[in-house]
């Protein structure tokens, strides 16, 4: 009895050498259950040992956007609405994925929508306005980061100032990519993998594009003996909640969870990752007043086509997990991985 109890405080002392942190953007209760409704009553998330909830609220509004969403959980500030990677008062601040690249971890972003969008952005950019689409790629050429895939490529190719920055990426020994393909038959080296011009197409028109461009990230980042930070979003669900589209919902819900099946897989079978998911707001007030397992016959209703305030839950496994679980502010979630890493300032 008591080795048992020493073998689980063993366990719980483990820190983790990589993190994989999923976003599913808009991604709340309902949302997630929508899913699982339509799965036959099962998802991949459903593995995560741990849970909990987050809170999402801006330093200026009640209801959060993505820009400021992203950058608490990034960053590990409140923000105002729309800034980027910054506090209220413009003050640029280290994402946890600028940290983890400065200790010589290897870093990734993967996302189902332009590699510039609000998300993906506050991990890597630190602007006003998360409008500010070509100011916002820029800025992924003054880090090191190792892998981007997602859409946008006009930001980086098409410019207002006829800067192109793919030759500048080139130039930093980036391996560009312009097909899932590409991506996939890479396995070592920088990446950026600029797979559509503007935003990604919507399920099933973009097919496996976010759990296999996750798996081409975690071989490569896997690379690096000292560990990895990888982030990737499915941007999509709030795409379709804005839109009080639930079947279409349904559809991201479900290839979101793919992904984080491969990223729970590669974590079982390493034993050194820790997996987080969780969202940066919830979109359209979603409930479900009934529904038949196995079939997208629900009986939804939403309150909005905007998002609302309400906490968002959080799911985690591997090393470390037991830190996210209960009531959370967003903006713990840099602090807590920073020190699960052991990252020094």
């Amino acid at each position: 009895m008591l080795f048992s109890i020493f073998l689980q405080s063993a366990h719980s002392q483990k820190t983790p050498k990589n993190v994989i942190f999923l976003i599913g953007d808009g991604m709340g209760i309902a949302q997630i259950y929508s899913g699982m409704v339509a799965n036959g009553n099962h998802l991949e998330l459903e593995r995560c040992t741990y849970s909990g909830f987050s809170k999402t609220y801006s330093s200026n509004n009640f209801t959060t956007d993505s820009g400021a969403g992203g950058t608490a959980l990034a960053c590990g500030v409140k923000t105002k609405n729309k800034m980027i990677g910054m506090t209220p008062d413009s003050v640029a601040v280290q994402s946890i994925l600028e940290l983890a690249s400065k200790n010589k971890l290897s870093t990734g972003i993967v996302v189902a929508c332009a590699l510039t969008h609000a998300t993906p952005a506050s991990y890597i950019a630190h602007q006003v306005n998360r409008e500010m689409n070509e100011e916002i790629a820029t800025d992924y050429l003054k880090t090191d980061i190792d892998v981007m895939i997602g859409g946008g490529r006009k930001y980086f190719e098409d410019r207002t100032d006829n800067r192109n920055l793919t030759n500048e990426l080139k130039a930093k020994n980036y391996q560009i990519a312009y097909t899932l393909g590409d991506v996939k038959a890479i396995s070592t080296g920088k990446l950026a993998g600029l797979l559509y011009d503007d935003q990604n197409p919507n399920m099933p028109e973009r097919g496996t594009m976010l759990p296999d461009a996750t798996q081409s990230a975690i071989n490569i980042l896997s690379n690096n003996k000292k560990g990895f930070f990888l982030m990737v979003e499915g941007s999509q669900i709030d795409w379709a909640g804005h839109d009080n589209n639930y079947k279409q919902l349904i559809k991201e819900m479900l290839d979101f969870d793919q992904t984080v099946g491969k990223a729970l897989d590669f974590a079982k079978k390493d034993g050194n990752t820790l997996v987080i998911i969780t969202a940066d707001h919830e979109t359209g007030g979603m409930t479900i007043l009934d529904g038949k397992f196995g079939t997208d016959k629900l009986k939804v209703v939403f309150t909005s086509k905007n998002h609302s305030g309400v906490p968002v839950p959080v799911f985690a496994y591997g090393p470390g997990a037991e830190n996210f679980s209960g009531f959370m502010e967003n903006i713990s979630f840099k602090g807590k991985i920073e020190k699960l890493l052991k990252l020094k300032k």
